[in-house]
């Protein structure tokens, strides 16, 4: 029975499922109707971040362009452009027992891409979650909803796994941002320009 989350809770992953070491981590959303003329294109980025919070490199950020990071440990399966189906829209596995020492935090993020210039914002999508697999069972372990109603923001910043006392966790975050992927890849460390 999977766990639901709300805002700001946290759980533990590998402490209530002893000898879990594979997750995936899917993301999900629909996109309500709009006149705007243009695809709705959201996309999942991943930020493998140290104890300072920050990226150690480009590496270490994993999107539809640089779909592996950590040595391996974290693959994006792929772009999903249009959100179309049921299911989740886009999905990260992450092999647990893999991830470098050196990244604390795995962060799990959901832009729109172009979303300035198609006049397009969160306020425009519904259903969005994040929900966390057993990667050999494919069992439902977490899941969080984001019923937040954010309406100007163009980035969310939904969860993350992170070690804590030698065990991994999961945090429901859900905090919105403006700006988009830039601004979070600068928040993250990175130099965006």
């Amino acid at each position: 029975m999977a766990v639901s989350l709300s805002k700001g809770q946290k759980v533990d992953l590998t402490k209530t499922n002893p000898g879990l070491s594979k997750v995936i981590v899917g993301l999900g959303w629909d996109t309500n109707k709009y006149d705007g003329g243009n695809d709705f294109d959201l996309d999942a980025s991943i930020f493998l971040l140290g104890e300072n919070g920050k990226v150690a490199s480009e590496s270490d950020f994993v999107f539809y362009n640089n779909t592996t990071g950590g040595n391996g440990s974290v693959v994006h399966t792929g772009d999903n452009r249009t959100g179309e189906g049921d299911g989740d829209d886009e999905q990260v596995k992450v092999s647990l027992n893999e991830v470098p020492a050196s990244i604390l935090r795995i962060t799990f993020t959901i832009t729109i891409h172009y979303a300035e210039a198609r006049s397009q914002n969160f306020g425009q999508v519904s259903n969005a979650y994040v929900r966390v697999l057993n990667g050999d069972t494919n069992e439902e372990l977490i899941r969080y909803d984001l019923g937040e109603d954010f309406s100007i923001e163009t980035a969310l910043v939904v969860g993350e796994l992170y070690r804590h006392n030698g065990e991994w966790k999961f945090s429901a975050i859900g905090s919105g941002y403006q700006g988009g992927l830039a601004a979070l890849a600068t928040d993250f460390g990175l130099q965006v320009g």
